[in-house]
Parts: structure tokens; C-alpha cells; sequence
């Protein structure tokens, strides 16, 4: 990866950081509006969840330059996502609605050149977590 896409995401992310909040309700605002199926998923409070949702991005965001550390921790949580019901399509869904939070909360910052280094980064996390569950698929 770029350290261009690195910084853009980074930097970027460092202004979602204060209104963390904010921000994932949003994102599940927009997800379950883009696939109100997946709202039954998501047993404990979405509060929580975000909490939780926020602290994973930006331990990934913080470890962008540092795939050692980055790549494990990702694919536990893609075989972790396998035991909630998470389904291969639902990481495009997902990615749109990551798109979409980004685009509403850094307005004007979401350059065309950031949002393109957004998808980028998704695009490898949601890999990395896909093919993890799917060796935990074959496995089984």
C-alpha cells in the first residue's frame, strides 16, 4: 500500500476520531438502509457496537504501515464474523455504507483522491477478513 493511501486515510479518519459517536450511528443508519436484513444480526446494543465498530477502524487505520501487526487481528475478526452470520455479500453492503458515513461526516474533505484511498483500504481489510472465514469455512 501507497503511504500516500496511508496518510489520506489516516488523516482523514483523524477528523471522524472526535465525532466517533456520531459517525457510527450513522454508518449503521446507512447500513440498515441498504439492507434493513442485516439489522437482525446485531444482537447487542448498536451504542456498544459502535463503540466497538470505531475502535476496530481505528486500530486499522493506525496500523496501515504495519501489516504484521494489522493482517492477524483481521483475520480473527473475519472468522469471528463467520460465527455472527456474516455472509461474503455482506462486506460490499458494509463498504457502501463505511462510503457513505465518510462522504456525510468529512463533507467537503471527502476529496475524490480520499474516498478513493477509503475503498482501497476496505478493499484489503474486507479481503483479508473474507478469506480468513473462508479457510475457517473449509476447515470445518
Amino acid at each position: 500500500m501507497k503511504t500516500q493511501t496511508i496518510s489520506l486515510v489516516q488523516d482523514s479518519f483523524a477528523k471522524v476520531a472526535p465525532i466517533a459517536e456520531m459517525a457510527a450511528a450513522l454508518f449503521y443508519e446507512n447500513l440498515f438502509r441498504r439492507d434493513p436484513a442485516l439489522r437482525s444480526l446485531f444482537r447487542s446494543d448498536l451504542g456498544t457496537q459502535g463503540t466497538r465498530l470505531m475502535q476496530m477502524i481505528a486500530f486499522a487505520v493506525n496500523r496501515l504501515g504495519n501489516p504484521d501487526a494489522l493482517v492477524p487481528a483481521l483475520q480473527k475478526l473475519g472468522r469471528d464474523h463467520v460465527r455472527y452470520g456474516v455472509q461474503e455479500s455482506h462486506y460490499t453492503t458494509v463498504g457502501a455504507a463505511l462510503i457513505d458515513t465518510l462522504d456525510a461526516g468529512l463533507g467537503d474533505a471527502f476529496t475524490t483522491e480520499v474516498r478513493d484511498a477509503w475503498i482501497e483500504v476496505y478493499g484489503l481489510i474486507s479481503q483479508t477478513m473474507q478469506r480468513a472465514a473462508s479457510e475457517m469455512e473449509i476447515a470445518a
